[in-house]
């Protein structure tokens, strides 16, 4: 079992950054690919971005490409989304997921999910 929780949401103005974090708890944190994935309301949850086991690749969103980077520190247990340059398209609840192999990231069929964190972008 893996316990997921994200902070570092909030407000913040267009073009300003968030670093978003996400502790995990439990079972073997290094061994586990993590997630980055948002709903805003009344649309499906996307994914925004991934990073493998050992932060050896790392996958983004179209939409935030080049303006979000995706990090994980395993000695701290910790992944972290930086998010730049954020547009109030943004806006979101953004939910950190860990999953026990390194395929298929960018699909939403992780085995753990956070509770998610509120980020508002105003225009």
């Amino acid at each position: 079992q893996v316990q997921l929780v994200e902070s570092g949401g909030g407000l913040v103005q267009a073009g300003g950054s968030l670093r978003l974090s996400c502790a995990a708890s439990g079972r073997t944190f290094s061994s586990y690919a993590m997630g980055w994935f948002r709903q805003a309301p009344g649309q499906e949850r996307e994914f925004v971005a991934a990073i493998s086991w050992s932060g050896g690749r790392k996958y983004f969103a179209d939409s935030v490409l080049g303006r979000f980077t995706i990090s994980r520190d395993n000695a701290k247990n910790t992944v972290y989304l930086q998010m730049n340059s954020l547009k109030p398209e943004d806006t979101a609840v953004y939910y950190c997921a860990a999953k026990d192999d390194d395929y298929g990231l960018r699909f939403p069929n992780y085995d753990y999910w956070g509770q998610g964190t509120q980020v508002t972008v105003s225009s």
